[in-house]
């Protein structure tokens, strides 16, 4: 047993922490930066004792959510994101496409769900989307859907005439990632703001879907900027249904292609974080499983993520392929999640 002296006490009933949260209806901040510091700072084998803890009071320890994300428009976005390979202001060398014809994303969804998938991703490198576009997307959502997967877009910053459009179409998630904390944004991404990002996602559940954002780790950042960002997002008036945690990919021609690769264990601790402060969020390994060992990998889903994106593609980034996501899965004797008891 943990000396209570060295930590905050915890009820992982209902995925609490006793002392720590407040009732929603009487308080919008249900955690400090100082009691997420303390639990990111428990003996390694403490914190991930109890991140598996309040993981088991939510979820099938052994299932794991599968997504496919597709690219339905690279390229060429007015955005400057220093991590990204598809801003127009970095010399990455990738050319800007089109958006992809409803008929070819459907066709791409079909195999997914096919190959085990049952959450289909959408992304397209936009500021933000135009009107012009939204006929097309909703029919992609309408047409995912009819396929019998969840569906999520990731496209920019939203309206919220575009949110409530996405929304009676049918789409359950939004992704719209913050990226790191508040204070460390700027030195990442100047045109737009951290506060842009937080309206968008205020859009989205406005509209009634389900929000999915997380962050990157590996940019430049401190510990203290992951933790700042994870509570951000366990702050919300209601906390993401599913929340990526990305490692940065080094792109090069982008702004962040030298930047130090992030401590694996840190990693970990980051994950087991996000798990204990936002029990019942997927939390998922995103962008960066490529240069992650199986041995990496388990820790995180011990530590309680529970959602990959599965494809030999991610965006315009490497991923695994399914053949080796199905070999770790028997390794560690995981299972893909049912889509009847995913969220």
């Amino acid at each position: 047993m943990l000396r209570e002296q060295t930590r905050p006490d915890f009820s992982v009933g209902k995925g609490s922490l006793d002392g720590r949260i407040r009732d929603e209806g009487t308080a919008t901040e249900r955690f400090s930066l100082d009691d997420a510091k303390i639990i990111y700072n428990f003996p390694f084998n403490d914190l991930l004792f109890q991140a598996q803890s309040v993981h088991r009071e939510n979820f099938d320890p052994n299932a794991v959510q599968i997504s496919r994300l597709l690219s339905i428009k690279t390229g060429g976005c007015a955005e400057d994101c220093g991590y990204c390979s598809q801003s127009a202001r970095s010399p990455t060398g990738l050319k800007a496409s089109r958006l992809m014809m409803v008929e070819k994303v459907l066709a791409e969804a079909s195999k997914a769900k096919a190959e085990g998938a049952s959450r289909y991703c959408m992304g397209a490198a936009w500021r933000s989307p135009k009107d012009r576009d939204m006929d097309t997307l909703v029919a992609m959502v309408e047409g995912v859907k009819a396929l019998g997967l969840e569906t999520c877009m990731t496209l920019g910053m939203l309206s919220p005439d575009q949110a409530a459009t996405l929304a009676g179409a049918g789409l359950d998630y939004y992704n719209h990632n913050i990226d790191t904390s508040e204070e460390f944004y700027p030195q990442v991404i100047t045109t737009r703001t951290f506060a842009d990002r937080l309206e968008t996602l205020a859009n989205v559940r406005d509209a009634g879907m389900k929000v999915c954002a997380g962050g990157i780790l590996g940019m430049g950042e401190t510990t203290d900027d992951r933790i700042s960002m994870l509570v951000t997002l366990a702050n919300l008036p209601e906390p993401p249904e599913s929340v990526p945690i990305n490692m940065l990919i080094p792109i090069p021609g982008s702004r962040l292609a030298n930047a130090e690769p992030v401590d694996p264990i840190e990693f970990v601790r980051t994950i087991a974080l996000a798990r204990i402060l936002m029990p019942r969020t997927h939390v998922r390994l995103s962008a960066g499983r490529t240069q992650m060992s199986d041995e990496m990998q388990a820790l995180c889903f011990f530590a309680g993520a529970n959602s990959i994106f599965s494809g030999d593609t991610l965006l315009t980034a490497e991923n695994p392929g399914e053949d080796h996501d199905a070999a770790l899965f028997r390794r560690l004797g995981l299972k893909p999640m049912d889509m009847g008891l995913s969220q």
